[in-house]
């Protein structure tokens, strides 16, 4: 019956968030092994480049500079958040495929960072985008998951919501 539920409700488009986490973890992994951390980065790009840095605070290293609870912080919220969009994907049919890769997408970049403050106390950022001098806070593809279901949200919010009942 649980399997049922599942191809029914929204938690049919939870392989996304699977597929999100290990291109997450595919790509930090290759950054560590190919890239010393602090490395000036590679350029691929007049405007990119690849570079290894650690996050120890949030979005744009936001409280990096406190104690260490700020780890601990993150990654209840970010189970609280993933705890709330399962439950939102389980009450939604599944046909409303928008809503649901948005909130997979969500799922799977916020618990590719949790695993990366869990197991190394720090998310590893390697996307390194800039103009001039001035440089974007180095990011990773979770956060780009999580921006890109974020945008998808705000979306379906501004469009009355018809992009949510659209079928998969």
């Amino acid at each position: 019956m649980g399997d049922m539920m599942q191809q029914k409700s929204g938690l049919r488009w939870l392989w996304l968030a699977v597929l999100a986490f290990i291109l997450d973890q595919a790509s930090k992994l290759a950054v560590v092994k190919m890239l010393p951390y602090g490395y000036p980065g590679v350029e691929v790009t007049p405007f990119f480049n690849l570079v290894h840095v650690y996050n120890k605070g949030a979005a744009f290293s936001f409280l990096a500079d406190q104690g260490g609870w700020q780890r601990w912080f993150f990654a209840l919220l970010a189970f609280v958040i993933c705890g709330l969009l399962i439950h939102w994907l389980r009450k939604q049919p599944a046909e409303q495929s928008w809503n649901g890769i948005a909130y997979s997408f969500i799922i799977g970049g916020a618990l590719g960072n949790v695993f990366d403050r869990l197991v190394l106390g720090h998310v590893v950022d390697f996307l390194d985008f800039f103009w001039g001098a001035a440089h974007w806070p180095a990011f990773n593809l979770a956060d780009s998951f999580i921006f890109i279901g974020a945008v998808m949200i705000v979306l379906d919010g501004l469009r009355g919501n018809k992009a949510g009942k659209e079928k998969a």
